[in-house]
């Protein structure tokens, strides 16, 4: 297992994070997830060399944080460190969030947290954590010694990365970072910043959650003429490890072979790793999944509100989403999710203000009905 520097903190942490929200298997006592199952795997990346494990209070049905607690009994805690969250919801003042990281704490059967976020945040996700105190209560926790590190997981846009990061004095932070998300959320923009202030950065969706581990066919064929043959999964995680400002990939794995690949491939990575060679072929992976786009739909929203109901940008992200990565629309999460809230293209009545509004002067109505007809 290669160790990397958490930026100003100057500790080893390794490569390899495992992430604790994929765990599966037939559920056993309270919990939703294969508790034996998934305390094998948690000490089998921990006897592998893994020593930073992220988990949350709301993962898996709040099971998470329980599992991981019996996994690092016998002595495996003192050889990791554990990042776990706090969310907006479950908070609104100090006793609030007293009584969360208390509860935490007896979860994970711990007298400490090492990394402790404010959980997913945005520009109004911090207004929010900053009006109840949170920050003055992340750092009196650290005075008593129940947290080590101040810390928050992001998503938004990078304006608001940027105000975040500057706006208190954070230890570390997790941002979603993948060769297809350069642009998207805090992006390498936002990870350059983070590495210029000296806050090391943990990786969240490095393979967005498993669509870039099956790679399409024109995908793979690029993979496959390269001279250098690794997997698609290893061509990710090395992508991201390239990059000397990141300290942990996380990686939620829920099979024994997942988990032994990903030590052997963090066992090879470095920053700078990469070659000039390499570094083009993933810019060519990255123009190859784009050419997979249905529609040249920017999500600008010029298109809405629809009269009838229709979220027309949705249909189109779906629709381009599953071209570009694949996936049964059936079992799609976000189809699931639009199905029911029911602002689905049936709703159309051809009435043109969406075409007359778009800027990019896409065809939406006949083109909604072809995304809608192709994902059912």
């Amino acid at each position: 297992m290669k160790y990397r520097t958490f930026g100003k903190l100057g500790i080893q942490g390794s490569a390899f994070g495992l992430g604790c929200m994929r765990f599966n298997g037939e559920a056993s006592g309270d919990s939703v997830i294969d508790e034996q199952k998934a305390i094998g795997l948690i000490r089998r990346a921990i006897d592998g060399g893994v020593t930073y494990l992220d988990t949350a209070y709301v993962y898996l049905d709040k099971t998470s944080e329980v599992v991981l607690g019996k996994a690092l009994q016998d002595g495996y805690r003192d050889r990791v460190t554990i990042a776990t969250k706090m969310p907006q919801h479950a908070v609104h003042d100090r006793a609030s969030m007293q009584a969360l990281l208390d509860e935490e704490l007896k979860k994970l059967q711990t007298d400490h947290i090492d990394f402790y976020l404010m959980h997913g945040i945005d520009r109004k996700g911090w207004e929010y954590f900053k009006s109840i105190g949170a920050p003055e209560f992340f750092d009196d926790m650290k005075k008593e010694g129940k947290i080590r590190y101040k810390c928050f997981s992001f998503h938004g846009s990078y304006d608001d990365f940027e105000y975040i990061i500057q706006d208190s004095d954070w230890d570390m932070v997790q941002i979603q970072y993948n060769f297809m998300d350069i642009n998207n959320q805090a992006g390498t923009k936002g990870l350059e910043l983070a590495g210029r202030l000296g806050i090391p950065v943990v990786i969240m969706e490095g393979l967005l959650g498993g669509r870039l581990a099956r790679a399409p066919e024109n995908v793979q064929a690029l993979y496959d003429a390269f001279p250098v043959k690794r997997s698609a999964v290893e061509w990710a995680f090395r992508w991201l490890c390239n990059r000397p400002e990141i300290a942990t990939v996380l990686s939620g794995c829920n099979e024994t072979e997942q988990i032994d690949d990903n030590l052997r491939i963090f066992d090879t990575v470095e920053p700078d790793i990469m070659t000039e060679e390499e570094l083009k072929l993933m810019d060519d992976v990255r123009e190859a999944y784009i050419s997979r786009t249905k529609i040249g739909c920017t999500s600008c929203r010029y298109c809405m509100p629809c009269p009838n109901g229709v979220n027309i940008p949705g249909m189109f992200s779906i629709w381009n989403n599953i071209s570009l990565y694949g996936g049964d629309p059936k079992h799609d999460w976000n189809m699931q999710n639009y199905r029911k809230k029911g602002d689905t293209p049936e709703k159309c009545i051809q009435c043109g203000a969406c075409e007359a509004a778009c800027p990019q002067h896409l065809n939406i109505m006949d083109e909604l009905q072809r995304a809608w007809k192709e994902l059912n």
